[in-house]
């Protein structure tokens, strides 16, 4: 984008809280500073709001998050006003409330309408379809995978040349074992009490019934290492939390599991895995956590469904399990944690090597700043 007069584009989420789709905006904005154009982003607000200061993006405070009919047609007429207050060049929208609300205003403003379709959000009849079909009307549709790309042309009749695939990236630099300092690893072992040279089985995932943490502690209880701990990482509502320990201490594995909550340091968090877990029971859009696992040179195991599938080669950079299979999941984990440090070690450089070669932030930016190009 150099060499042309700077544009402005206005990316509209919920929330920056945490997550996949607040980090690609993020992400986004940072790639678009870089390239000398005006990185605009509106949300609710949260945590990640700094974040994005941080990288050259400007935020803007608006009520996005609500699903209020009304609320999202007055959306609309803010969207508008910033759009022409602030010069507005291309709209991209992430999340379908927001993105209603966005698609009006950028209509009526007559500038581009880009949106990223991040999940495979459920139907329940045709309401619910043609509410999530927003994520559908932008001029370009970005899928996050192949089996996104494939549903967004088979579920809502898209025409493929207006969709483009542009699977989420990891941050290289930043998820590189060679980066990691032994200081960085030994505070979360002593803030998770880790016993000495135990195997660590991790699953990184906000708390959510569809992300199988359930799964995975049923397979923790039927693997032969018995010294093996448990590393769930991620924060959720009290209700599950309480349900997993629960479950934990049924299990007879209470001692084993570590509820951790929220990380800041997850490439540290990583490299304390044997092996990282991606156990989901519904498809995954993508599934970001799978490849910063890998790019930490790190064993996975994930569900041979969704985006998560794509990422993984079975028997080549990780395995493949049925999703809610926890007898099956159980026994991969018996072979990798039985596997020799060599023949762990060179899986792992085959799985970094293939994230490095296929799933980048710097490639996702490029691309993504190459769809804006296209229509500007």
């Amino acid at each position: 984008m150099s060499g042309v007069a700077p544009i402005t584009v206005l990316q509209v989420l919920p929330r920056l809280e945490s997550g996949g789709v607040e980090r690609g905006t993020i992400e986004i904005a940072a790639a678009l500073a870089k390239a000398g154009a005006v990185p605009l982003v509106a949300s609710a607000g949260g945590r990640l709001v700094s974040s994005l200061e941080r990288v050259g993006g400007r935020h803007l405070v608006l009520p996005l998050a609500t699903k209020n009919p009304v609320g999202i047609v007055r959306n609309a007429g803010r969207l508008g006003r910033v759009i022409e207050a602030e010069g507005v060049s291309l709209v991209h929208a992430r999340s379908r409330a927001p993105a209603w609300s966005a698609w009006r205003a950028a209509r009526r403003a007559g500038v581009p309408f880009v949106t990223t379709y991040h999940a495979p959000y459920s139907e329940n009849g045709p309401g619910k379809r043609w509410y999530n079909g927003v994520m559908a009307r932008g001029d370009r549709v970005i899928a996050i995978s192949r089996f996104i790309a494939n549903l967004v042309v088979e579920r809502h009749g898209v025409d493929p040349a207006r969709v483009r695939l542009i699977p989420r990236g990891v941050d290289a630099s930043l998820f590189d074992p060679a980066r990691i300092v032994p200081d960085r690893i030994a505070r979360l072992v002593r803030a998770w009490r880790l016993p000495d040279h135990a195997p660590v089985v991790m699953l990184p995932a906000r708390l959510s019934r569809w992300k199988g943490q359930a799964v995975l502690l049923r397979a923790m209880a039927m693997v032969r290492e018995r010294e093996a701990v448990c590393v769930l990482l991620g924060d959720g509502r009290a209700q599950y939390v309480k349900e997993l320990m629960g479950l934990a201490d049924h299990l007879g594995i209470a001692d084993r599991v570590r509820l951790v909550g929220h990380c800041e340091d997850v490439p540290a968090a990583l490299m304390l895995a044997t092996v990282a877990v991606s156990a989901s029971t519904a498809p995954e859009g993508f599934g970001r956590a799978v490849i910063e696992a890998q790019a930490m040179g790190c064993a996975v195991v994930a569900t041979n469904h969704g985006g998560a599938a794509e990422t993984v080669e079975d028997l080549v950079t990780g395995w493949h399990v049925a999703p809610g299979d926890a007898e099956a999941l159980a026994g991969i984990l018996d072979h990798a944690l039985g596997m020799g440090a060599a023949d762990r070690q060179a899986l792992g450089e085959r799985a970094r090597a293939s994230v490095l070669a296929h799933y980048t932030t710097a490639r996702m930016q490029a691309d993504t700043l190459a769809v804006y190009s296209e229509l500007l």
